[in-house]
């Protein structure tokens, strides 16, 4: 047994700066997924946190379906595995296990592809589908309807811009290995709103499915979303909200079924993945933060939905100097006797 590393506690949101693998919630709540092990549900992890850097760097195959490079190798190296485990655990995931990847094979000494699939499931049958629902329509601008303190215009104004990161080249399918600083995912979405949107229209090839499918997976994404911010806890924190977080869900929805390359953030046009990515890490303190934020606005807001868009996106970098900032302040206060 390793001996005990004498570790220091948290403080605060310190957590909130360091970067993690994350294991989807729903391969270890879905009964579906119950026959996945441990371990290949952490590989999955593994591979989901790689596909960040392959949206990053454009790797798609002719019907835009994003592939990463990942290795026996890495397997071994990250999962501290051999190789019979390692080769055990893709075999769990792939085609001959569960189908959470696909494996394809190049050829002429080049590296394997994988296709890390999709692990949102469409209810099981006899489930109740709930209605699709359209984001509602924004309010007036007023001073009145926009509660919340305001934002840092800046940023607001500054979206995070994706890195490009170098490729190492180790021998073939066993050694090829890619640094990896990740936000994962590629995605779709739904309405057009052309200061978000850019015009380009998506390829025939990638046509939105229709019908049940389509509400399928937006009831998914909502699904997920709402269990990711404790929905029932912010609607009981803020009971006269409950439209304005309705909303919130509705274009997180929006953004997480698009099936558009890019998405405008503050002007930006930024990688549809990225931005799927930093939604489906917001929790409740954030989705909290964004409501209180915009809720002090006075300012008039010409195009809410991309205001509050800016808003969601910037919030996991912006949300602890907001609170610094407040404390600051209140201490200068009390300083002053006011």
């Amino acid at each position: 047994m390793p001996s005990n590393l004498n570790l220091d506690y948290y403080y605060g949101n310190e957590a909130e700066q360091y970067s993690f693998y994350r294991i989807p919630k729903a391969l270890l709540t879905d009964p579906r997924y119950k026959s996945v092990s441990i371990e290949a549900k952490v590989l999955y992890g593994l591979l989901l946190d790689r596909m960040g850097l392959s949206v990053k760097n454009g790797w798609m195959d002719s019907d835009k379906r994003v592939y990463i490079y990942f290795t026996q190798e890495d397997a071994m190296n990250l999962m501290s595995c051999g190789k019979d485990k390692a080769t055990k655990l893709f075999r769990e995931l792939d085609k001959d296990g569960i189908g959470l990847i696909e494996r394809k094979k190049q050829g002429q000494g080049r590296p394997t592809r994988i296709y890390v699939k999709n692990f949102i499931l469409p209810p099981e049958p006899g489930q109740p589908q709930q209605p699709e629902q359209a984001p509602p329509p924004p309010a007036p601008q007023t001073a009145e309807n926009q509660r919340s303190r305001p934002l840092d215009s800046a940023a607001l104004l500054t979206a995070e811009k994706p890195q490009s990161a170098p490729l190492e080249m180790r021998g073939l399918d066993s050694g090829f290995s890619v640094p990896n600083k990740t936000e994962k995912k590629n995605t779709e979405l739904n309405d057009t709103d052309p200061s978000i949107l850019p015009p380009t229209p998506a390829p025939s090839a990638r046509a939105r499915p229709k019908g049940r499918m389509r509400m399928d997976e937006m009831d998914g994404y909502r699904e997920l979303i709402k269990e990711n911010i404790d929905f029932d806890l912010l609607l009981t924190e803020h009971p006269y909200d409950e439209e304005t977080l309705e909303g919130y869900v509705e274009l997180m929805v929006e953004v997480c079924c698009s099936r558009r390359d890019f998405i405008r953030i503050a002007g930006e046009e930024m990688p549809t993945g990225v931005v799927k990515s930093r939604f489906l890490k917001l929790n409740h303190e954030h989705i909290a933060y964004v409501l209180d934020s915009l809720s002090q606005n006075t300012t008039l807001v010409k195009n809410i939905k991309a205001y509050t868009l800016a808003a969601l996106y910037n919030a996991p970098t912006t949300i602890s100097q907001y609170y610094a900032s407040l404390v600051s302040h209140d201490l200068a206060q009390d300083a002053a006797g006011i």
